[in-house]
């Protein structure tokens, strides 16, 4: 639950940037991948 909340509000995944799909798809996997490289960097 705290990730979904942290990707939702600090990195923007509850709106999407752009129309389509595809951009919201590419818009997710930027930022998963953004937070999986903090939380391994916390490390």
């Amino acid at each position: 639950e705290a990730k979904n909340s942290e990707l939702k509000n600090v990195h923007g995944y509850d709106r999407a940037n752009s129309y389509g799909l595809e951009s919201m798809k590419m818009q997710g996997a930027i930022a998963i991948f953004v937070v999986n490289l903090k939380r391994i960097l916390k490390f």
